[in-house]
């Protein structure tokens, strides 16, 4: 089901492909009143899942390449430009004349925990599978695709599609349970699946509970009785839950202030990429990852600018 090198290749690119915007994330101070405005701490940063996981992957001294799509816009310009500046390839990402900038906008309650969010995707629509067929090569080159579930079923059919004649493994996040269900045709294709409580529930129909651990672990391995090779279900502050084909297992979280989640997920995704890429074992992989999220959730903005595998550890040890 999964012929891809026995060993991975660390030196190869991982190529990224999907969501980035402009994140606008309001935190409450006081509670929230219909039909008036109230004091909140604001901050607009650049995210989307897949811009995310790959600025992540780049500060850990991976090679990036990322395909996404923004508008001619002013967003646009800056977010590429940021994205390059951090080391991430961004030469096949599309710039919309018909669409603006991806947007995502979310109210935090005062203890940092998501109240509700918008966001528009549209400019996704430009992500073609046509598109993905031009740039086959880039499936050639690399090491690993990774996907997020913003992308419309047909795109999405593409990528796996080149992935499996490339012969390369996809990871893949659900991004939010009303996208998540454009997996399901693919679970069978997917090595590594990060989905959240919310988003496995809808995937697997089984309810997941934030605080209890035996349903996420139900989750996980019904996934993977779908096809799935490894299963990520990040339960809140009670950890991460985790199976493949092999084992499954718990991983605490670790304690931290949290001043903004958004972000978390990915930081825990792309360590996991990392760690995967350089052939560490995944019980140690998930315990940087979970140590990469605690690191992200305590400062604001979606991605930690000087995340590093020494901070990393050193947040193990803390």
């Amino acid at each position: 089901m999964y012929p891809y090198e026995e060993s991975p290749a660390a030196d190869k690119t991982v190529l990224v492909i999907g969501a980035a915007g402009l994140d606008i994330v309001g935190r409450t101070i006081e509670m929230p009143e219909p039909k008036t405005s109230i004091p909140a701490k604001v901050r607009p940063s650049f995210g989307g899942v897949s811009r995310n996981v790959a600025e992540n992957l780049a500060h850990l001294g991976l090679n990036v390449q990322l395909i996404t799509a923004v508008g001619r816009d002013q967003f646009g310009w800056h977010l590429l430009e940021h994205a390059a500046s951090a080391g991430v390839g961004i030469d096949f990402s599309i710039a919309s004349e018909k669409r603006a900038t991806a947007s995502y906008l979310a109210v935090l309650d005062e203890t940092g925990e998501l109240n509700f969010a918008m966001y528009d995707m549209r400019v996704l629509e430009t992500i073609t599978p046509q598109y993905i067929k031009q740039n086959a090569n880039l499936f050639a080159e690399a090491g690993l695709i990774f996907v997020d579930a913003n992308l419309d079923e047909k795109t999405l059919k593409a990528i796996f599609t080149q992935a499996r004649k490339a012969k390369i493994p996809v990871w893949a996040d659900a991004a939010s349970h009303k996208v998540a269900p454009r997996l399901v045709p693919f679970l069978d294709q997917i090595y590594l699946l990060n989905a959240n409580a919310h988003e496995a529930s809808v995937i697997t129909d089984v309810e997941v509970l934030t605080e209890e651990r035996d349903s996420a672990m139900q989750a996980a391995r019904k996934l993977i009785n779908k096809g799935v090779h490894t299963a990520i279900i990040p339960i809140a502050e009670f950890g991460v839950c985790y199976a493949t084909q092999e084992t499954s297992g718990h991983i605490p979280a670790m304690s931290t202030k949290i001043i903004d989640p958004t972000g978390a997920g990915d930081a825990l995704t792309a360590t996991l990429i990392y760690g995967y890429l350089n052939d560490i074992e995944m019980e140690e992989a998930l315990r940087l990852g979970v140590s990469a999220a605690a690191l992200t959730l305590r400062q604001p903005g979606t991605v930690v600018p000087d995340l590093s595998l020494e901070k990393i550890y050193d947040q193990l040890v803390i």
